[in-house]
Formats: C-alpha cells, sequence, structure tokens
C-alpha cells in the first residue's frame, strides 16, 4: 500500500470518528429538554399535591373545632308583676291603693314586667297621707356576645344603684346594703323636697342569680300632715323587695329563699337566646324617682 493511500485512510477514519461523536452529542442534546419538561411536571404535581393536603388539614381542624359557648341562665320566666306582693304587705304600704296595681306596657313580658299602686289617705282638715309604690323586674339571658346572664344582670344592678343616689332633687343619700334579700341588694334612702311635701324617698335594688328586681317606695304627709317615718318606710320597703325576690325564685321552680340552688335545675351549658338590654329602663315602667345626677348633702 502506498504512502498516500494510507494517508487517505486515516484521514477517512479521523473524519469517521469525529461524524460519530457528533451524533452522540446531538442525541444527547435532544434528550436533555424531555428530562427538564419531565422533572418539571414532577415538581409541579408534587407541589399541588402539598398545597391541596395543606388545605384539607386546615379544613378538617376547623371543623373538628367546637363552637363558642356560654352558661345558661338560671331563671328562664318571670313572675306576674302585680302578684309578687301579697295583699298584706300591699296593705301596709299602699292601704287605699292595694287593689290598684297598674301593670307597665311590655313587649316580652318573660324578660321584663312592672307594677305600680298609689295610696292617698285623705284626714280632711288635718291633711293627707301618700304613698307610691313601683316593683320593676328585668331578666337577663345569657348569650355567647354578652357573656352569661348573672354577670350581665350584676352590671345593671350596679347601673341601677349609682341612677338612684345621684337622683336629681335628692337630699340626705344614704345606701343601706341589705341580706337576705336574694343574691346581692341595696336600699339607696334620700329626701325629696317638692311643693306638696317632703317624700321620703327608698330605692331597693336587689339581684338573684339573672334577674334584678327595683323597687321604688316613697312616702310624704300632704296639706300639712305629718312626715312619715323614715326608717318605717325603709323596713316596709326592703320586706317588699323580700318578697319580690322570693316571688321570682318561686316562678322558676326554686325555695322562696331567692337562690337558684335550692330547686332550681342546674344551669347546663350551651348557646343561648339574646339577652334583655342593660341600657333599657323602660322595664322600671313609669317611676316617678328622679334619675338625674346631682351633689349630695
Amino acid at each position: 500500500m502506498s504512502e498516500g493511500t494510507m494517508q487517505r485512510r486515516a484521514q477517512r477514519d479521523q473524519r469517521d470518528q469525529r461524524a460519530k461523536r457528533l451524533h452522540r452529542v446531538l442525541v444527547c442534546a435532544a434528550a436533555v429538554p424531555v428530562m427538564l419538561v419531565a422533572a418539571g411536571c414532577s415538581s409541579d404535581s408534587g407541589s399541588d399535591d402539598g398545597k391541596d393536603k395543606a388545605a384539607d388539614k386546615a379544613a378538617a381542624s376547623k371543623s373538628a373545632s367546637p363552637s363558642p359557648t356560654v352558661q345558661a341562665a338560671a331563671y328562664k320566666k318571670l313572675p306576674e308583676p302585680c302578684a309578687v306582693l301579697s295583699k298584706k304587705t300591699l296593705g301596709d304600704l299602699v292601704p287605699k291603693g292595694a287593689d290598684s296595681g297598674k301593670e307597665g306596657s311590655s313587649s316580652d313580658t318573660a324578660t321584663r314586667g312592672s307594677c305600680s299602686w298609689s295610696s292617698l289617705d285623705n284626714n280632711g282638715v288635718k291633711g293627707s297621707q301618700f304613698r307610691w309604690l313601683n316593683v320593676a323586674l328585668l331578666r337577663f339571658e345569657s348569650d355567647v356576645t354578652r357573656g352569661e346572664g348573672d354577670k350581665l344582670a350584676r352590671e345593671y344592678y350596679t347601673k341601677q344603684l349609682q341612677d338612684a343616689q345621684t337622683a336629681d332633687g335628692a337630699k340626705s343619700v344614704k345606701t343601706v346594703p341589705l341580706t337576705g334579700t336574694g343574691d346581692e341588694a341595696a336600699n339607696v334612702r334620700y329626701d325629696l323636697k317638692k311643693k306638696e311635701g317632703t317624700f321620703k324617698q327608698n330605692t331597693v335594688v336587689a339581684r338573684v342569680e339573672n334577674v334584678v328586681v327595683t323597687l321604688d317606695y316613697n312616702g310624704a304627709g300632704l296639706a300639712g300632715d305629718k312626715t312619715p317615718d323614715a326608717d318605717d318606710l325603709a323596713k316596709a320597703a326592703q320586706k317588699a323587695a323580700e318578697e319580690a325576690v322570693a316571688a321570682v325564685a318561686k316562678a322558676n321552680g326554686a325555695g322562696t329563699g331567692g337562690s337558684a340552688s335550692s330547686g332550681t335545675p342546674s344551669a347546663s351549658k350551651g348557646a343561648s337566646g339574646s339577652s334583655a338590654d342593660s341600657s333599657d329602663d323602660s322595664s322600671a315602667g313609669a317611676s316617678k324617682r328622679p334619675t338625674k345626677s346631682v351633689s349630695k348633702s
């Protein structure tokens, strides 16, 4: 074989080798996008699965969360407001008006109610004795937003006491805590001078569980008759308030002690309906006691 022939064969072998290498490079280059696409699809699929699993887990956790609850109110109803006091008590407090109880208007008698009596004992030229009595009842339901019924009643109880203590024109204001009258009670006593005479005012506020009782009782000697004894009026007002509280407990199946623990079924956990509005004083009926604040003497 000549030298020229051998040189041409070597050149041909080199070309063949270069062609094979180029072919392998092209095949690998074509395979790379396919692998990238496959890897990308696999990555996206895993990402979606993770999101779906997280969403399912969050939904399951939310559905498993318990609904908010609040302790149910102990008392579910109110007694007839004009029947909370006995005939004897009415005869002592309003002797000339024991049978003339006037029930106040109410859009929901299970939540609020009131009754008032007035008495004028005319003694002719010796003057006359005037007495006025009002009993107001306000019941609070437990509410998941506002809280338990007895808590709402305590707030209203405090507000009623403050209103009585700052009554317009009140003189010699004195607040006396009371025992044996519901869960908490106090009598706000003061003098109120009017052109007809000096009125001795008593406002007894008592709370029993989720119900607040506000009893107003005042008296005056008119047309020259003597002013009634303040202590006697205060004792009579407290006695009447005790009866009113006992009537609330009795209406709900409890004993006369005024506590839900003696006869009322235990309150169960659960959400309940709407509550009485503690800012609405319409349940007090046409109360004759003033409510604007003044300085005390």
